[in-house]
């Protein structure tokens, strides 16, 4: 488990998968996401067994909230395309359960990432991708360092339009100097 102060990180279990196929077939949710189709829970089973043949650090985590003595999930997040040689990766996450919208764990949970990918998997650059109407991601991943690199225009199809993608990273050393103010 990787604690932060309000949330817990852990591995996904068969368990989650039903909230998952709740959360990737909520229009609200995927918004932000390049999830555009359905998903049934078979295809949620179907990832799930895939997960053992990831390298340990690209397998994602649940994102879970105290509630009482027990633990809540709310979303999910992780690495992915890690590149040993260059010590970069790509982060991402998906908080699925709407009623804790807008009550900072979006932050924590980028903050706790950021901090496991420096820390844990001695990485040097974290990137990201996000639409560039993704105004409250946005400024989520600004909230916690992350900067802005670049546009890849018109990248992506969804909702009946094309969508620039913003490209966003933070640097070991940003990270660093952020932590020591």
């Amino acid at each position: 488990m990787i604690y932060g102060k309000r949330i817990r990180l852990r591995r996904p279990e068969r368990e989650d998968l039903q909230t998952f196929t709740e959360w990737v077939n909520d229009p609200e949710v995927t918004k932000g996401l390049t999830l555009y189709l359905p998903m049934g829970l078979w295809e949620e089973e179907v990832w799930f067994e895939s997960l053992g043949k990831r390298p340990p650090a690209e397998r994602p985590m649940v994102v879970e909230i105290r509630e009482g003595e027990a633990w809540r999930a709310i979303g999910n997040c992780g690495y992915h395309n890690i590149d040993t040689v260059s010590r970069s990766g790509e982060v991402g996450i998906m908080l699925g359960d709407k009623s804790v919208w807008n009550q900072g764990y979006g932050t924590e949970t980028m903050r706790l990432l950021v901090k496991h990918g420096f820390e844990t998997l001695n990485l040097n650059r974290v990137q990201l991708y996000v639409y560039d109407d993704n105004i409250w991601a946005i400024r989520t991943y600004e909230k916690v360092g992350f900067v802005h690199e670049g546009r890849r225009r018109q990248a992506e199809y969804k909702d009946g339009k094309y969508k620039d993608v913003l490209v966003m990273s933070i640097l070991r050393d940003e990270w660093e100097q952020q932590a020591n103010e």
